[in-house]
């Protein structure tokens, strides 16, 4: 039997077949004569590579290709249609792929399953998971502020644990872990294509698994089985070579990163690393690097699978997963060349768009910040410039863990400081908090002692939850908002207001490491690396260099039985726990459809200067509460947003001159029936996956959005609630729009009935002269998200089918 015949087949044919080949592990030598069949999911995986390996023949590819290739619906149609016959397939081709499985945490969870809710479906047609970790506050610690979660947002949780029921989901409670580090510790392993909606769902990439933050429109695309779109990536490869020393870090290469490509650097990107250097870092490590790489807007993030991979699949008690994984990069396709094996890492000779080199033994821990995370400074220059920005040289509070970086590895390398500074006497001088980023990883660290070692030193260990990284922080120490003070942590995001809710607390991102040591000083100005501190007795005392465990050096612990995972089959006698009064919960009312016509008696809400994320539109903190109850929420749309014209934040003018708040002015027109558009400037959107930073605006009357560029995300996001993402063509046009103008689309109508064929312009009349213009504009809107906005939105299409 020629390869190609053995390689097209599957089931039962395909496992006969398998039974006579010799399987090898990656590493080339221990042979898997056992192993019978591949499991479905790789099967699936080996079926789908074979026909791109048919369709782009020799082409070399990189992992990221391999992985996202082999997930298309249809390989031909997206890989040959638009592309130079598969020539040029990066950043042209729209591909329709179908995920393994989707990922939401309890924020985003809500308003996605009340769209799945519409689609009036049994269950999901593939794998998801809710993990309730984001409304739990971290304030006195983890009992406690655990206790206050489930009591406060017990109604939600409901909720989510009975659509969980209902539709056979698996649901993690309240406690159990932060949903990128549960992933990666139950759901990663190699090859998979995951959706997660969350933006730091890349964390899983770690794992070489191809995961990529959405908003809740887009999982219930894949929860009802219809592909998932996206524009082929362009690929930035950094090579990697030498290894980390000393005091630096996995965290110090993504802190470096961000400070290269900056926030907007890795937009249409994913990030691939390879070279030697690989090698050289953990998983978990790994997995840091990739959780961050939201912060310079890629789409996604990915490590070749490794050793230490391997590792950390047994060290999680997933040996077989290890042994798939070696049987499936060792079953033979198409062809009797290399090209015949999927292996975990790119091809021989793959090229990338971009290519960076980057030395490890070179790298020095870096801190970012404030107000972005691509502020990058050196470690042995942050002194200075804390001194020249004349920010505050008291640090107030030093918090680690969270989803990036709780890892073993990071806790027992703060571990080995810690006892260094305990044995001389000393106690941090800053409030130290430590948040575990799962059941798993916080039990294995109490059995092993390395929780004991930060609570004698003073630290308080939060719930095994979000907290503080994501604005769930009720301060203890007294600094209030409008209040200066600095913080470091070793989190990935730190937007003004985001941690706390003051816009002037100053958040510094670091390691773990680099983070408890100046918590030990108090000092935004202390170099561990260089300098000392005194000791009670008077006594100098230099930080040693950090050490620490890669994993434990037995399998983690599990934990305590209420925090594991509840699975269970749908059941459609499960009531699905809505109160018809609820102010945290509502039912979702689909939106009008497209007008049969070009826009036009549009007015410019607000004009924005500066960044505008989606913290800015669609705040997080005290919010959360309200994300399954769209008009609740709605009242802090843009309520951080700068208006351009006064340079006055969350203001806007009414056509009378009238001064409102943002959202109330939004609501005012709402009332009206006065639809709207914002005008902004660059990589509008940018920050968290949150979709009700599109589903606000088209609640409150909001038609088009028109600026410099937008984030990735949010662009997809905003197509997917029915409102029309619009680039300038000429950046200068900017200046040329105020608020309160009146603005009519020219050709938009025609280019959604072509399928995102054609091009559109905007005529702007301007308020008070008359004067009009045209401008023209921009847009990536592909055939099927055409359809989307002309429906109205993805949803409404999507309960059309479904119905069908």
């Amino acid at each position: 039997m020629r390869p190609i015949d053995l390689a097209s087949r599957s089931g039962v044919a395909l496992r006969r077949a398998f039974q006579t080949q010799q399987l090898r592990q990656a590493a080339g030598s221990r042979q898997y004569s056992n192993i019978t069949s591949l499991p479905p999911t790789y099967e699936k995986l080996h079926s789908k590579y074979t026909e791109v390996r048919r369709v782009l023949g020799a082409q070399r590819l990189t992992l990221a290709e391999k992985i996202l290739y082999s997930h298309l619906d249809n390989v031909e149609e997206s890989l040959l249609n638009n592309t130079n016959n598969g020539r040029d397939i990066r950043g042209k081709a729209n591909l329709k792929l179908k995920p393994d499985r989707v990922n939401m945490q309890d924020a985003s969870a809500q308003m996605a399953l009340l769209q799945f809710m519409s689609c009036n479906l049994p269950q999901t047609a593939i794998p998801a998971s809710i993990h309730c970790d984001h409304l739990i506050v971290g304030s006195k610690g983890a009992d406690d502020d655990l206790q206050a979660g489930i009591q406060t947002n017990h109604e939600v949780f409901d909720f989510l644990e009975s659509a969980a029921k209902k539709y056979g989901l698996d649901f993690w409670a309240p406690g159990a872990g932060i949903i990128h580090q549960t992933v990666l510790e139950n759901y990663a392993i190699p090859g998979l294509m995951m959706l997660g909606t969350d933006s730091h769902s890349p964390n899983a990439g770690g794992l070489s698994t191809i995961t990529i933050g959405v908003g809740g429109a887009d999982a219930v695309e894949a929860l009802v089985g219809a592909p998932w779109e996206l524009k082929a990536p362009k690929v930035l490869g950094v090579r990697l070579t030498g290894k980390l020393s000393n005091w630096a870090s996995p965290k110090d290469l993504i802190l470096h990163l961000a400070g290269l490509l900056t926030v907007r650097g890795g937009t249409g990107y994913i990030v691939e690393y390879l070279g030697p250097g690989v090698e050289t870092l953990s998983c978990t490590g790994m997995a840091t690097i990739c959780n961050m790489g939201a912060e310079i807007g890629a789409t996604t993030s990915i490590f070749p699978y490794t050793e230490a991979s391997a590792r950390y699949l047994e060290a999680t008690r997933r040996e077989q997963a290890v042994k798939n994984a070696a049987a499936f990069q060792n079953f033979p396709g198409a062809g009797a060349s290399e090209d015949a094996y999927f292996r975990f890492k790119a091809d021989e000779g793959a090229q990338y768009d971009e290519l960076i080199e980057i030395d490890l033994s070179k790298l020095e821990p870096h801190i970012n910040g404030p107000h972005t995370p691509d502020l990058s400074t050196p470690l042995s220059q942050f002194k200075s410039t804390v001194q020249e920005q004349k920010w505050p040289e008291k640090l107030s509070a030093g918090l680690i863990g969270s989803c990036t970086n709780s890892s073993y590895e990071d806790m027992t390398r703060v571990e080995s400081i810690v006892r260094a500074a305990e044995e001389a006497g000393l106690k941090p001088k800053a409030d130290f908090y430590v948040t575990p980023g799962s059941e798993q990883i916080r039990a294995t660290l109490e059995r092993d002692g390395t929780l004991q070692t930060f609570e004698k030193a003073g630290g308080i260990v939060l719930s095994n939850a979000c907290g503080p990284c994501i604005g769930q922080w009720k301060r203890q120490d007294g600094v209030e908002k409008g209040t200066v003070n600095a913080i470091l942590t070793s989190y990935n995001r730190n937007f003004r207001g985001r941690n706390d809710g003051n816009l002037d607390t100053m958040n510094f991102l670091a390691s773990p490491e680099i983070v408890t040591a100046m918590a030990y000083a108090g000092s935004t100005t202390f170099n561990p690396v260089t300098d000392s501190l005194t000791t009670p007795d008077g006594k100098e005392f230099k930080f040693p260099a950090p050490h620490g465990l890669e994993g434990p050096k037995t399998p983690f612990d599990i934990g305590k039985d209420v925090f594991k995972v509840a699975s269970q089959p749908p059941n459609p006698n499960e009531k699905v726990a809505i109160s018809p009064t609820s102010e945290r919960l509502a039912l979702l009312e689909p939106f009008e459809p497209f007008p049969n016509s070009d826009l036009s008696g549009l007015k410019v809400l607000v004009k924005v200067s500066g960044k505008c994320t989606t913290d800015t539109i669609s705040a997080a903190g005290p919010w959360l509460k309200y994300k399954g109850h769209l008009p609740n929420i709605s009242a802090n749309t843009l309520n951080t947003a700068v208006n351009a014209e006064t340079d006055e934040v969350n203001v806007a003018y009414d056509l009378d001159g009238s001064k409102h708040t943002i959202p109330e002015l939004a609501k005012l027109w709402k009332e009206r029936n006065q639809p709207w558009l914002v005008v902004a400037e660059h990589n509008y959107g940018e920050g968290s996956a949150r979709e009700h930073a599109a589903l606000q605006p088209r609640y409150l009357g909001a038609r088009i959005i028109v600026c410099k560029s937008f984030a990735r995300i949010h662009e997809t996001n905003l197509k997917k609630q029915g409102v029309v993402p619009l680039t300038l063509a000429n950046e200068q046009d900017y200046d040329k729009i105020a608020a309160g103008d009146e603005v009519a689309t020219v050709g938009l109508y025609d280019m959604l009935q072509n399928g995102g064929q054609g091009e559109v312009q905007l005529k702007v009349t301007k308020k008070g002269t008359g004067e009009e213009f045209l401008v023209p504009v921009k847009h990536q809107v592909s055939k099927d998200q055409a359809g989307f906005i002309l429906a109205g939105s993805a949803l409404n299409l999507l309960s059309k089918s479904a119905s069908v």
